[in-house]
C-alpha cells in the first residue's frame, strides 16, 4: 500500500489545519448534503448551511420589504401628481400657477425648499457675454435635458436657494423646456439622502413635463 495520503485524507488534513476555511467560503456550505449529527458545544456543517440559508432568506425579505415600501411611496406620489395636475389646470395666471406649484410641492411632496428659475435664450446669451452667474451655471444640465439628484456646487446652490442654500442637504433639479419655456425647477431637502444620486427620476421627469407645459400656456399668451 502506498504511503502517499489519499485525496480524501489530504482534504481532511487541510480542513483540520485550516478550521476557518469554510468561514471564508460560505457558498460551499450550500452545496453540502450531510447527516445532521453534531456533538455538544459544536455546530455541524448542515447547521452552518441552514444558518447561511436563513441569512439569505432574511436578506431577501428585507429587499422585498424595501421594494414594497418604494412601490407604496410611488403610488402616493402619483396620486399627488394627479392632484397637482388638476390644480394647475385651474390656474388663471402665471403668478397664480407658480405660487400654486411651489406651495403644493412644499406641502404635498414635503419639500423643504422649492424654487423655479425661468430664463429666455436671450437672457442666457447675455449672461454668457457678460460673464454673469445664473443660467450659465446650468448650461450643461439644460443641454442634457434630464432631472438630476444629489449635491450641487455652492454657487449653483446659492443661485437656486439664496438664504436657504446652507441648510439644504440634497437637491432634485428638473429642466423646464416646452415651446418658448426654459428654466429650472429645484426641490431641496434638509435630508442628505432624500434626493441621492441613485434616486429614480421618472416621476421627476413627468413633473418637469407637467410644469413646463403649464407655464408655457401663459408665456405663449404673453407673446401674442
Amino acid at each position: 500500500m502506498s504511503d502517499t495520503p489519499s485525496f480524501e485524507q489530504e482534504i481532511l488534513d487541510f480542513l483540520e489545519a485550516n478550521p476557518a476555511f469554510l468561514d471564508g467560503h460560505p457558498d460551499i456550505l450550500q452545496k453540502l448534503h450531510l447527516t445532521h449529527e453534531a456533538g455538544a458545544g459544536t455546530i455541524s456543517l448542515i447547521e452552518r448551511q441552514n444558518s447561511s440559508l436563513r441569512q439569505k432568506l432574511d436578506d431577501t425579505r428585507k429587499q422585498l420589504e424595501s421594494l414594497i415600501k418604494v412601490a407604496r411611496e410611488n403610488d402616493i406620489l402619483n396620486r399627488r401628481l394627479h392632484e397637482l395636475t388638476l390644480t394647475l389646470i385651474e390656474a388663471g395666471s402665471l403668478d397664480t400657477l407658480l405660487d400654486t406649484l411651489l406651495d403644493d410641492l412644499r406641502e404635498q411632496f414635503q419639500a423643504d425648499a422649492v424654487e423655479v428659475k425661468l430664463f429666455s435664450a436671450s437672457e442666457l446669451e447675455q449672461a454668457v457675454n457678460e460673464g454673469k452667474p445664473g443660467p450659465v451655471l446650468f448650461e450643461d444640465f439644460m443641454q442634457n435635458g434630464k432631472p438630476r439628484c444629489g449635491l450641487l456646487k455652492s454657487e449653483q446652490m446659492q443661485y437656486l436657494f439664496s438664504e436657504n442654500a446652507q441648510e439644504t442637504g440634497s437637491v432634485a433639479i428638473i429642466p423646464l423646456r416646452h415651446a418658448n419655456t426654459e428654466g429650472i425647477l429645484a426641490i431641496g431637502s434638509h435630508d442628505n439622502q432624500r434626493f441621492h444620486p441613485g434616486k429614480d427620476t421618472e416621476l421627476l421627469q413627468r413633473l418637469g413635463e407637467l410644469a413646463s407645459y403649464a407655464i408655457s400656456r401663459f408665456q405663449q399668451s404673453d407673446d401674442r
